[in-house]
């Protein structure tokens, strides 16, 4: 009889087995995570781009890709010498990217070629000599919120000198890195 009581005693064998869960139905939880995220990166942080035209060589190539922060603007302000993405402001629909040369308030001056803010000759180094344009362009002060634009292949570029600076609420990015293709893979400066 004392055996049959210290068998009463021990817990009881754990035999029930956990039910696992379909592989299917976990991968597509992953799934449908990683897409939530990629969503949320996309829309309100960094977007990719494809650059299209040669305004910004060499600095960006033609059909470089390129990521965009959507969300620096609201940290920080715009600097000089950003790379900026912007709605093209004689239609909206199109977007355009160029560096930033004035800020608001800035006197833009351009003679030969050679670019002067507030009466100082602005250092270039990114731009070589084959894409320098050597027309002059008469001086500009740039209005309250706004943005003087220019491209680093000044000879093919549209920018500010044709459309005027450009207002803070028409620029939605920075260009900050670019993927594609790996040889231009890194920071943009």
């Amino acid at each position: 009889m004392p055996d049959h009581e210290a068998i009463k005693d021990l817990p009881p064998a754990r035999t029930a087995l956990v039910p696992k869960r379909p592989i299917v139905s976990v991968w597509l939880r992953d799934l449908i995570i990683s897409l939530g995220i990629s969503a949320f990166i996309i829309i309100f942080l960094y977007q990719p781009v494809k650059v299209e035209g040669t305004s910004m060589m060499p600095s960006l190539d033609d059909q470089e890709r390129i990521f965009v922060n959507k969300f620096v603007y609201r940290l920080e302000s715009i600097q000089r010498g950003d790379i900026v993405v912007f709605r093209y402001p004689r239609d909206p629909s199109k977007s355009f990217i160029k560096r930033v040369i004035g800020l608001s308030g800035d006197r833009i001056r351009i003679d030969g070629g050679q670019v002067y803010v507030n009466g100082n000759l602005l250092d270039e180094d990114y731009i070589p000599p084959a894409y320098v344009d050597e027309r002059s362009y008469k001086t500009v002060v740039v209005p309250p919120g706004c943005y003087f634009v220019l491209g680093d292949h000044r000879s093919l570029s549209n920018d500010s000198r044709d459309f005027g600076p450009v207002n803070a609420s028409f620029i939605y990015g920075k260009a900050v890195f670019g993927y594609w293709p790996m040889d231009k893979l890194g920071r943009l400066r």
